[in-house]
């Protein structure tokens, strides 16, 4: 795992958050959910947030292939939602990934969230440390792994959150550039 250590502690961390807004604000999601046809009850999408949060943090601080494979699985899952929703032509004005009303599922959301899942295939595959473990034992006390991790989380954040956002407002507001 020590080569996807870093990506994969990214998207774990990821998880976690999403995981922990999804519980405190599960109402976006509920409604991508409903949308769908699937069990949307606000308790449900309250306690698969909580799954998906613990999931995470297990991901993050125990070694071995079943947590890295649960969270490749976790994404995987995300992925085919997203895909299935827009191939299907689903009004889903959020999927609820981070608690946020304004996140609409875009292309941006299948590949991050394929990327995520085939990282931590990759970790379930070699596993090693966790990526705590990794992080005890890089060089520097950590730091350059630790920035690493949060510098991947928060593209990930940006490619998932505020990309859709940024796509919308310029479809609204072309630029004279864009237009010549």
């Amino acid at each position: 795992m020590r080569l996807v250590a870093g990506p994969f502690a990214a998207f774990a961390l990821l998880l976690a958050i999403a995981g922990v807004a999804k519980a405190l604000r599960p109402l976006n999601t509920s409604r991508a959910l409903r949308s769908a046809g699937l069990p949307s009850s606000a308790a449900l999408v309250r306690l698969l947030g909580a799954a998906e949060a613990v999931l995470a943090v297990a991901a993050l601080t125990v070694a071995g292939p079943i947590p890295a494979a649960l969270v490749a699985i976790s994404y995987a899952s995300f992925a085919a939602f997203v895909g299935y929703a827009k191939a299907r032509g689903l009004a889903i004005s959020s999927c609820g990934c981070f608690g946020k009303p304004d996140t609409p599922p875009t292309n941006a959301h299948i590949v991050v969230n394929l990327g995520a899942a085939v990282l931590a295939a990759a970790a379930a595959i070699s596993p090693g440390r966790s990526p705590l473990g990794q992080l005890t034992h890089s060089p520097g006390a950590g730091v350059p792994f630790t920035a690493l991790v949060l510098v991947i989380a928060g593209l990930g954040y940006l490619a998932l959150a505020e990309w859709p956002r940024l796509v919308a407002v310029l479809r609204l507001n072309p630029s004279r550039e864009a237009r010549i």
